[in-house]
């Protein structure tokens, strides 16, 4: 499978410009609100229509400006999950899922069964998408798209209107019922968590451009640019000043920073997650930052520290450490670091 996308659109004063190639099967678009996901999704499934730019889905053009090609939704073969899932609020689960289907009676009955079948709705075949809870809703949507054979199904925030509970179960069911499914998937959140799980390719898109691509895996552990960081959770961020090829200063956080690998010359800020900060007791080494608490917050899971930066100012930047709990024994045992330590394994260097 594979898609081309080469899209551009001014909406009052955002403006759209994205352009990738992909041969995976599973893509996570991620990016906060109002960033351009949805209507790059949109674009694909024929719903929006770009000013300019080229869409294709396994070698078929359905949009290309130049060539005046804009094949209608319904002939794209594109299947598009909703956010709400659009079910026919007046027609049942078996009329809903018979929705897209072309063929005879017969062939529509036989092709509903399959899907009732594959996505667990036997019993519901009569219901109202109302009288349905989320996670059958939901699936409903799916087996009604599943039903047609899409090129490409498009998932818009699935996950979005669900709690944490059913959100987990519903994104572990997604992945299973999709298994079997040969064509190329695109799923846009705005959850780290729910991408990373899902997409082998991931897209970071950043006030309607893209800021990172490439493998999922990849990104998260060297995400290049500062917002592809935040966007994968990265919690501390400096500015930098690359001082030789060896050393860099963190200007947010007061200290300089040696390593034994060549410092990419691009580098203007550096990030370090939360999760990957060690405590030091005893002396101050190579790359370590006095421990000097803020503030603290016990979660269920983790205890996260805040730690003041060895400068002051209105531009210094709190440090963010979190223990996970069964870290935290470590900590009651012996106390509070001294110094917490900056391992050079673990620093981002970004744009």
């Amino acid at each position: 499978m594979s898609v081309k996308v080469e899209i551009r659109r001014k909406l009052d004063s955002f403006r759209l410009d994205i352009c990738f190639q992909s041969d995976s099967r599973r893509i996570g678009i991620l990016g906060a609100s109002g960033c351009g996901k949805s209507m790059t999704l949109k674009s694909i499934a024929g719903i929006e229509t770009p000013d300019e730019g080229h869409i294709e889905v396994e070698g078929r053009t359905l949009f290309d400006k130049a060539g005046k090609i804009n094949l209608k939704p319904q002939k794209r073969n594109v299947g598009y999950l909703f956010q709400n899932y659009a079910l026919f609020p007046t027609m049942t689960v078996e009329k809903n899922i018979a929705a897209g289907l072309k063929g005879g009676k017969q062939e529509t009955e036989t092709r509903v069964k399959e899907m009732v079948e594959k996505f667990q709705l036997n019993g519901l075949e009569k219901r109202l998408p109302g009288q349905l809870s989320g996670g059958q809703q939901q699936r409903v949507a799916l087996a009604r798209i599943m039903a047609y054979e899409p090129d490409v199904i498009l998932l818009d925030e699935p996950f979005s209107a669900l709690d944490m509970h059913l959100k987990d179960q519903l994104q572990q069911q997604l992945i299973r019922m999709l298994e079997g499914y040969e064509g190329t998937v695109i799923m846009v959140s705005h959850n780290r968590d729910e991408v990373y799980r899902f997409s082998e390719e991931l897209l970071i898109i950043d006030q309607g451009s893209i800021a990172a691509a490439g493998r999922t895996e990849e990104i998260f552990a060297n995400p290049v640019s500062r917002e592809a960081a935040r966007l994968t959770g990265c919690k501390n961020l400096s500015r930098a000043v690359r001082r030789d090829a060896h050393t860099v200063e963190a200007v947010d956080w007061g200290i300089c920073l040696h390593t034994h690998s060549e410092i990419p010359e691009y580098t203007e800020w550096l990030g370090y997650r939360a999760h990957d900060i060690i405590p030091v007791w005893g002396k101050r080494g190579e790359n370590m930052i006095r421990f000097d608490l803020e503030s603290s917050a016990v979660l269920p899971f983790e205890q996260n520290y805040y730690i003041r930066p060895e400068m002051t100012g209105e531009d210094a930047q709190m440090i963010c450490w979190f223990v996970q709990r069964e870290k935290g024994d470590e900590l009651k045992k012996k106390g509070m670091p001294d110094y917490l330590e900056f391992k050079e394994d673990k620093i981002l260097f970004l744009k």
